[in-house]
């Protein structure tokens, strides 16, 4: 549960080197990676550096503040929107406490959020937030490029999809399991998004991911280190190709400090229809043609079901009654 470095177990894509242009070799050669991540595993791993560790640490220190503010305080950000809002005190995630900033890379809407949670304002929370956030919608944005040109897609829809998504910061705070308590932060899981970006922030490991092989293998923090996702709205785009990455958070009882990550999620705010280019003989067409998100987390919020296949089977499957 340390920060000791291994060799990472998947994919991995190097952004900060300098031969990464669109249409390079070294561009091509990792869109291949990215797609071959996202079918196997439901993930890679992004090396990005714009992220150093100043800013982690400025952004460590703004999620003190933040979850050092009463419980009523927090719980004061709610949402009609599913996850978005404030969840914390929960007796199945005991270690667990979260909150949802809505559209991050704007700064009146940081600005907002800090109006919540401090009347008087927070800018320098703000300032930090904002910055930071940008940066990760930069990895989400190449990394969906890398996927759409990875399957011969046209760059035009993929614009189309970056424009219509809907972003989430959630800021995550994990306390150290008491002596009677369980490991888990958090239980195993796929997203409802499209993408998810996940940074662990203060040099503690926790995350793990299920590999193609059913193995749970963990990933090393590091300020440089972000796990781009595939969620459930992802499999349906690609019409069952990539594989939505499971995953769980443990938290170690010898760690006492702490933990701090952060998730940039992605939801479309339209529908979106399932390419053209991804169906053939080979991957006949599995689900309907047009997606709904927002309908989607809808009726997993009614549906409660658990299993993967059978939820996206039962909300837009093509033998689905579900309308």
């Amino acid at each position: 549960m340390g920060s000791q470095t291994r060799v990472c177990p998947f994919p991995v894509i190097d952004l900060s080197d300098e031969k990464m242009k669109a249409g390079t070799e070294a561009w091509v050669s990792a869109c291949r990676v990215a797609r071959t991540g996202m079918e196997e595993h439901g993930c890679f791993v992004v090396r990005f550096d714009k992220v150093g560790e100043s800013l982690c640490k400025c952004v460590v220190s703004a999620m003190e503040e933040l979850f050092g503010l009463p419980v009523e305080t927090k719980a004061q950000k709610t949402s009609e929107k599913l996850f978005h809002g404030y969840l914390g005190q929960v007796s199945w995630i005991p270690l667990y406490e979260s909150l949802g900033i809505d559209d991050p890379f704007s700064m009146p809407a940081c600005q907002h959020f800090a109006n919540i949670m401090w009347p008087q304002g927070n800018n320098r929370f703000c300032e930090r937030i904002n910055e930071y956030a940008k940066l990760m919608g930069e990895i989400d944005h190449i990394a969906k490029r890398m996927v759409f040109e990875s399957y011969g897609v046209d760059m035009e829809r993929c614009k189309l999809m970056i424009e219509s998504s809907d972003y989430l910061l959630r800021c995550q705070e994990y306390r150290p399991p008491k002596n009677d308590e369980d490991e888990t932060g958090l239980q195993p899981h796929t997203d409802l998004t499209i993408t998810s970006i996940v940074h662990q922030l203060n040099n503690l490991n926790g995350l793990e991911i299920k590999a193609s092989d059913g193995i749970w293998r963990g990933v090393d923090a590091s300020p440089s280190s972000f796990v781009v996702m595939a969620g459930d709205a992802f499999k349906v785009w690609s019409n069952g190709r990539i594989r939505p990455c499971e995953h769980r958070v443990t938290v170690s009882s010898h760690v006492k400090n702490l933990r701090y990550s952060t998730g940039l999620f992605s939801f479309c705010s339209n529908t979106f229809e399932i390419p053209q280019e991804l169906v053939n003989q080979q991957h006949p067409l599995r689900y309907k043609t047009t997606f709904h998100h927002y309908d989607y987390l809808h009726f997993f919020d009614e549906s409660k079901i658990k299993d993967l296949d059978t939820r996206i089977q039962a909300y837009c499957g093509i033998s689905s009654n579900h309308e």
